[in-house]
């Protein structure tokens, strides 16, 4: 296969990092967006949307209409399949080398003990005003 096929082949194929079965539409507008270094207000601004309806779109409250679609994916530079599947030109995966460390597990661990008793002991506090207006209310 000549190299110029296998580049027509491949543009299709599944983004790994921002595919349908790990990254929604919201997930891959957000990178996107990121990566263009602009703010949420930014791109409303520039779509001529509001904040909200940004957040909505990042959130997967909605997805915008097509003709907001090919504004975002120009304004991105990304392709508007990329933006709706995660196939096809989209953006360069987070450089990130994160590794767990076996000895960060412990840590972790107590953390999580640690935030279930303060939680335990919110629930108690809770517990006992809701306890107090219901008998005030009687």
């Amino acid at each position: 296969m000549s190299k110029k096929n296998r580049e027509s082949y491949n543009i299709l194929k599944p983004d790994p990092y921002f595919s349908e079965k790990i990254a929604t539409f919201g997930d891959r507008l957000c990178a996107a967006r990121e990566d263009s270094q602009l703010s949420q207000k930014d791109l409303a601004n520039r779509l001529g949307v509001t904040l909200k309806t940004i957040q909505a779109w990042e959130n997967d409250v909605n997805e915008p209409r097509a003709n907001k679609l090919q504004m975002v994916s120009a304004l991105l530079n990304v392709s508007m399949v990329w933006l709706m599947s995660g196939l096809g030109n989209g953006i360069e995966p987070p450089k990130e080398n994160f590794k767990f460390q076996a000895n960060r597990g412990s840590e972790i661990l107590t953390e999580i003990k640690d935030l279930r008793k303060v939680i335990a002991q919110f629930i108690s506090k809770i517990d006992t005003i809701e306890k107090k207006v219901s008998e005030g209310n009687q």
